[in-house]
């Protein structure tokens, strides 16, 4: 039997949180504390009513700290959903109380951290993992199954409109040095998921790119990509009667991943748990990518 796992969040007010704390129930596992700058923490209620929770950083540091000291109270892991220019911060906060860490995408914004974060990692003896979740979809590992055995290369489109409002701009979301901007905050999962399927990046090229939306080319190993992303309503099919398009075109065949995409969270927990799930390397080619996307 599976010992139980303590658990620390950091961000846990946050859009992605509730789905880290369905995974961390679903696996058996414990909230023990949390910490989120804002209050409108009611979820937690849902999940795990007993959780310290912690408005004040250096308290909930503090309080970590202290946890570290004794081996029966120390966390196994800290899960982190707080804004992605913060994520190298918290992640070595982690590390250095003798944490593994669970991070949000993207890991980090700039490729240059993924080289310290390892020797981090490798000092202290833990482990760093990200959420990609879409590597464990049903229909994408078909596909994935699929591609294996093929040599030719494939014409792609893929599309992801994912609607926000007004708000979303005047959040860290819309502010490129703390998001990473559309191709990182929004597309980073899309494009883990080309470079996954069909290879490594051999040419990018941005044909638009603005606040709301962007479309380019690329050119992998096994496809030549044509890919669109948006917040903007207006880019959703007037008939569509979902609030959120993904669609991925393979060489003229059409593959929809529209639903399933939030439910994942617990595969990737499970993987994790297991000693298995995504880290650095995993995550260094699309990170790599968005970066070159967002300075070109």
């Amino acid at each position: 039997m599976l010992q139980l796992k303590k658990f620390g969040l950091i961000g846990v007010g946050g859009y992605v949180a509730p789905r880290h704390l369905k995974a961390i129930k679903d696996t058996g596992n414990e909230l023990e504390i949390c910490f989120d700058p804002n209050d409108s923490v009611g979820i937690i209620d849902q999940y795990f009513p007993g959780a310290e929770y912690f408005s004040n950083l250096e308290r909930f540091e503090r309080e970590i700290a202290k946890r570290s000291s004794v081996e029966k109270d120390k966390l196994d892991y800290l899960t982190i959903c707080s804004p992605n220019y913060l994520h190298d911060t918290h992640i070595r906060l982690a590390l250095s109380n003798n944490i593994n860490v669970i991070c949000e995408k993207p890991l980090v914004l700039f490729p240059s951290n993924l080289d310290l974060l390892a020797e981090l990692e490798a000092k202290h003896n833990n482990s760093i993992k990200t959420v990609m979740q879409l590597r464990y979809h049903p229909e994408l590992l078909k596909l994935k199954a699929q591609l294996s055995n093929s040599t030719s290369t494939h014409r792609v489109k893929l599309a992801y409109i994912t609607p926000r409002g007004k708000w979303y701009h005047y959040s860290w979301k819309g502010d490129e040095s703390k998001s990473g901007g559309l191709a990182t905050n929004i597309g980073i999962h899309l494009f883990d998921l080309l470079i996954w399927l069909f290879g490594s990046v051999l040419d990018c090229k941005v044909e638009l790119k603005s606040r709301d939306k962007m479309k380019g080319r690329l050119i992998l190993e096994h496809a030549e990509v044509d890919w669109f992303l948006s917040v903007d309503y207006n880019d959703l099919p007037k008939d569509s009667v979902q609030k959120t398009l993904r669609t991925l075109e393979v060489s003229g065949e059409r593959i929809e991943f529209s639903e399933g995409f939030t439910d994942l969270h617990t595969k990737v927990y499970e993987e994790i748990l297991n000693g298995n799930g995504l880290g650095i390397e995993d995550a260094r080619p699309s990170i790599e990518l968005v970066h070159k996307i967002r300075n070109s």
